[in-house]
């Protein structure tokens, strides 16, 4: 049984600032004096940085079930439900190709995968399994293929070596890319973004559809947090320990870092819920709505400043370049002044978006 709610202020919020934060890390003021969580651990591990992503797919999810239930109930027909689905899908495609595309337009070391491709693969899959499955047999999906994936990496050989590998270029999921992923990897011999890990992320979206469709019941507002977060304690543990036989790898992005981070999405969106749609506290979260209005805009208009603020040289020096010298000049710890750039960079990004927001457009890829 499902009912009608107003719409969460807390997962509008959560969109956006997950969006900030990928621009904070994408965008540091320099690549070589960057804090160590804000950088993408190099293999096993787990950093803030690596979170951004799964916790975009987890919001995503959550969001899928929120738009496509309204619909299923307005008795919608499934079938124009899966055309826009596909173009949504295709859009967000593209617009991430024309992002690894510029500002060159190199066709001939064309790079076909990224974060929005991902994004666009995940989106497509989980939606269709959404409008098809009821919430337990999304539960069912998404163990079914975390147990299959564990086996797959770990009990198949990699060809031409003979044996399992977990190391960076020469897994099964490495080997699978150079046979069947066309175009430029992003490591040369290896890309994070891979075929094989598009099944693991499709899983980091159901767990939030999960979250979405629980959030849609006619359960009281704090049995929904103790849902929320008892599953996000209870996912985080199981994935720490599943991590300790199939490490915590968001390049691989293994199953024990599924159940990790959509643990930690959980627990951080249960906790948000109640201290903004339960006790009121919105003080703070307008930034986070607005950019969460526009994100996917928003994500590419900062690839586009980018050109700007960190590839044009001034003098024979970047933007960034001079600041974060500027901040080491003066004594400071150029980490920080990194730090403080990218944090800068978020706040040009804020302005057409509060532009966006104020005007009441919203671009919907």
């Amino acid at each position: 049984m499902t009912t009608q709610i107003k719409r969460l202020i807390s997962l509008d919020a959560l969109r956006g600032f997950t969006i900030a934060a990928m621009i904070v890390v994408n965008y540091p003021g320099s690549e070589d004096s960057v804090y160590f969580t804000l950088r993408h651990t190099v293999w096993n591990g787990l950093s803030f940085t690596d979170q951004v992503a799964p916790y975009f797919l987890f919001f995503v999810g959550t969001s899928i079930a929120f738009a496509y239930s309204k619909r299923l109930e307005a008795g919608v027909s499934k079938s124009s439900m899966y055309q826009k689905i596909f173009f949504r899908s295709l859009k967000i495609y593209a617009v991430g190709m024309f992002l690894n595309l510029m500002p060159h337009f190199d066709f001939e070391n064309i790079r076909w995968t990224g974060t929005l491709q991902r994004i666009a693969i995940v989106f497509f899959i989980s939606a269709i399994i959404y409008l098809n499955t009821n919430w337990k047999q999304q539960a069912w999906i998404a163990a079914i293929l975390l147990v299959l994936y564990w086996f797959a990496i770990t009990c198949i050989p990699t060809p031409g070596l003979g044996k399992v590998m977990l190391e960076p270029g020469v897994n099964i999921v490495a080997w699978f890319d150079t046979k069947f992923l066309p175009g430029r990897m992003w490591r040369g011999t290896w890309d994070p973004e891979s075929i094989l890990t598009n099944i693991t992320s499709v899983v980091s979206c159901i767990t939030g559809m999960i979250a979405g469709k629980l959030m849609l019941t006619d359960k009281s507002p704090n049995e929904k947090v103790n849902y929320l977060m008892t599953a996000g304690v209870f996912s985080a543990i199981l994935g720490y320990f599943w991590g300790l036989v199939f490490p915590v790898n968001e390049n691989l992005w293994t199953s024990s870092f599924v159940l990790v981070t959509s643990g930690f999405a959980a627990l951080l969106f249960g906790a948000f819920y109640f201290l903004v749609d339960i006790k009121g506290k919105t003080k703070g979260t307008l930034p986070g709505i607005i950019f969460g209005a526009n994100a996917i805009t928003i994500y590419f208009l900062a690839d586009v400043w980018a050109l700007f603020f960190y590839e044009t040289k001034f003098a024979g020096a970047s933007l960034n370049e001079r600041f974060v010298q500027a901040f080491s000049k003066a004594g400071a710890d150029p980490k920080l002044g990194s730090l403080i750039y990218a944090l800068l960079f978020v706040g040009i990004n804020f302005i057409p978006a509060w532009i966006l927001y104020k005007k009441k457009i919203f671009i919907k890829l």
